[in-house]
């Protein structure tokens, strides 16, 4: 009998409120237009880091976290970030139980503790999809330079559940109807 097939779960975090946060949530939403390969799960996470702990619970092999990653670049680069290689997960003892504030790296540390003891096995593979915010400022919508990112990022995880494609930076999307 052969193992079963992998799942991997592509979870937008964000809070829509606070300009370019909402980056995840918007991306998210654009990929729900698209189909998408059995086993691969989306899911709007928006502020709940909790939930997404909990629903990683439910077994997957693969996170692909999209979400606002501000890493000194131009609004609207768009990176791939291996949340492994790049030691983004804080130890369990660090991770903050206040479910409308936990980054990435607070769920990460989470989702190890409630492992711990049980028997669940966290993602093998977490991949941010990450984009450079121009303003977290309170306010709805997107900036102009994060708004066109949002097609290219589409890409990027489609090309992800697709081939697996390694983490690296790219390029700010095209403004304007290029960007499509």
């Amino acid at each position: 009998m052969s193992p079963p097939a992998a799942r991997t779960l592509i979870a937008g975090a964000g809070n829509i409120f606070l300009g370019d946060d909402g980056f995840g949530v918007e991306t998210v939403r654009a990929l729900a237009a698209h189909p998408l390969p059995e086993r691969v799960e989306l899911a709007d996470i928006g502020v709940r880091g909790v939930h997404l702990a909990y629903q990683l619970l439910d077994g997957y092999d693969t996170l692909i976290l999209i979400d606002a990653a501000a890493r000194g670049s131009a609004p609207g680069t768009l990176h791939l970030i291996d949340a492994g290689a790049d030691g983004l997960a804080q130890s369990p003892e660090r991770a903050v139980l206040d479910g409308h504030h936990m980054s990435p790296d607070a769920v990460l540390a989470l989702l190890d503790t409630l492992c711990a003891g049980t028997g669940c096995v966290p993602p093998r593979r977490v991949l941010v999809v990450g984009c450079e915010p121009a303003s977290v400022a309170e306010g709805i919508g997107l900036s102009p330079p994060v708004a066109a990112a949002v097609p290219a990022a589409v890409r990027r995880v489609l090309d992800l559940v697709r081939d697996g494609a390694q983490p690296e930076s790219v390029p700010p999307a095209p403004a304007g109807p290029a960007a499509t």
